[in-house]
Parts: C-alpha cells; sequence; structure tokens
C-alpha cells in the first residue's frame, strides 16, 4: 500500500464505473466531487458524483468513512 500525503486530497482506488477519494473531513460535497472529475476526469459525458447514504452499493458503510491513516480524512466513494 503506498502512503498517502499528508495534506493533499487524493485518489485512492478507480474502478470501471466508481472512484475513491480520500479528503480532508471539512471538504462539502461540492469540494469532493470537483476534486474527484478535476484529478481523474471519468472520459465520458458525465461527471463523478457521490454515492449517497442509502444507496444499496455502500452495503450499509456511511457516505463517508473515515480514512484509517489520517485522521482528519475521509473516503468518499463516487459513481458515473
Amino acid at each position: 500500500m503506498r502512503k498517502l500525503s499528508i495534506s493533499k486530497p487524493e485518489v485512492t482506488r478507480v474502478g470501471l464505473c466508481n472512484i475513491q477519494v480520500c479528503v480532508p473531513k471539512n471538504y462539502t460535497d461540492k469540494q469532493a466531487t470537483d476534486f474527484a472529475n478535476q484529478s481523474h476526469p471519468t472520459g465520458i459525458n458525465s461527471q463523478w458524483v457521490i454515492r449517497k447514504e442509502g444507496n444499496p452499493d455502500l452495503q450499509d458503510d456511511p457516505e463517508r468513512a473515515q480514512c484509517s491513516e489520517r485522521k482528519d480524512f475521509c473516503h468518499i466513494v463516487l459513481d458515473c
């Protein structure tokens, strides 16, 4: 596993139709989606959107999950 930067948001996982980002907890949804779309564009006409609470693909996990390496950061999954 690679070491995450101390203070910068990062893309931590990329799938065919989803992406996971690690961003500061105080990031708004807009800041998180802007970061994802600028850092790793979908390559199609749609943009990344946050996988929201209640989405069955979250499998009862929280929308924003605590990062295990950085206490002030969280992981967010986005879909296209």
